[in-house]
């Protein structure tokens, strides 16, 4: 995002553009402007879901092709969904004026978003091939920004923020089910307006507007349009590509752009440090397996899993002198039997922790169990 949009009191701003965008070849789309967009009445909302799935199963499609959303961009949709209690408040013998869900209080809710990628994602990083996975993290992006708005935080992230509204909201997100699909949610304030949505929508643009062959647009729907989500928790595993995501955003950076990712690394490692602390490989004797362990961890400390790949030259971040030169061979045979997997396609020759051989790859990192097939240097 330009220097405009990367603070995110910016995009308060210019929320309102995000109803001027050029329009897409969907019914989905002609339905919710014929509707009335996020201010459809109750009667439209039925018809309004089963356009979005019959999108959504349109944009799953396009994700498995060469070139993504160029006919027809690839739809996510975002709403604004207020916590129970904010719904209570507006009934009769709801909380009184004040309390923290009452009409006129600091009402909460949760951002959410369903994206056209497979819900299993939530449990599985290799569920999802890497375009599909980058829709997401671009979604991930544009949700943690529209949160920042909403909780009137300030403009460098919220981690580098003191302040105790930053910190409770790090690291918040869920992830759930609406049918087949991936739904994510954020908590934010100011539930009754929905302009988190809106925003959202904004941020998204910019987000996603630098993935290779894909064209995606985000809508903002009524509440109603996304009942029927299931299952909103955190996402499985401590090294889940989705908390990597989240952190990058949180930081500052875009979790869908690979130069970004890489540039806010170490600060994310420090953030999602807990496995880290646990493994300790550095304390690892013999110098092959202490480096075999280390470059692990830090690739499924940055969720690079799948969709998220890193430059193989980059295997060797961290260490020194001779110790590069082990790093690198110890890279390459991590390649060889099959724990790393290469990605050819792009400039450079890149690689990600194969989602297949997740156990052997923690239990290396965690106990130094050699998996059958890695030969390591002897010391």
């Amino acid at each position: 995002m330009g220097a405009r949009g990367r603070d995110p009191r910016n995009l308060a701003m210019v929320s309102a553009e995000s109803s001027q965008r050029g329009g897409s070849n969907s019914a989905f789309a002609a339905a919710l402007d014929d509707a009335g967009g996020v201010s459809a009445p109750r009667e439209r909302l039925a018809g309004l879901r089963a356009a979005l799935l019959d999108e959504l199963l349109a944009g799953a499609g396009e994700l498995d092709l060469p070139r993504s959303g160029y006919a027809r961009p690839v739809a996510v949709a975002l709403a604004v969904v207020p916590d129970r209690g904010a719904e209570r408040a507006s009934a009769p013998g709801g909380p009184s004026r004040g309390s923290p869900s009452a009409p006129g209080g600091p009402s909460r809710g949760s951002l959410r978003a369903v994206a056209p990628v497979d819900q299993a994602l939530r449990a599985d990083a290799g569920a999802v091939g890497e375009r599909a996975w980058l829709l997401v993290a671009a979604l991930v992006g544009a949700m943690v920004q529209a949160a920042a708005v909403s909780a009137h935080l300030p403009p460098d992230g919220f981690a580098r923020s003191r302040d105790a509204g930053a910190l409770a909201l790090a690291l918040a997100l869920r992830a759930g089910a609406l049918g087949d699909w991936l739904v994510l949610a954020l908590p934010v304030a100011g539930a009754d307006s929905g302009d988190a949505a809106e925003l959202a929508v904004l941020a998204f643009e910019d987000e996603a507007a630098g993935i290779d062959r894909l064209r995606a647009r985000a809508y903002a729907v009524p509440r109603g349009v996304l009942d029927g989500t299931v299952d909103l928790r955190a996402p499985i595993g401590e090294d889940h590509p989705l908390r990597a995501a989240e952190a990058v955003a949180l930081l500052g950076g875009r979790p869908a752009d690979e130069a970004s990712v890489a540039a806010h690394e170490d600060e994310v490692l420090a953030m999602l440090g807990a496995r880290a602390e646990a493994a300790r490989p550095h304390e690892e004797q013999d110098p092959s397996l202490r480096a075999a362990r280390r470059i692990l961890q830090r690739l499924a400390g940055m969720g690079k899993w799948g969709g998220y790949h890193t430059d193989f030259a980059h295997l060797a971040r961290g260490f020194a002198g001779n110790e590069r030169a082990l790093a690198v061979e110890i890279g390459e045979r991590l390649l060889d039997a099959g724990l790393l997997v290469a990605k050819p396609s792009v400039g450079q020759r890149h690689v990600f922790l194969n989602p297949r051989r997740a156990g052997d790859i923690h239990a290396l990192i965690e106990r130094g169990v050699i998996p059958a097939g890695l030969e390591l240097p002897a010391a």
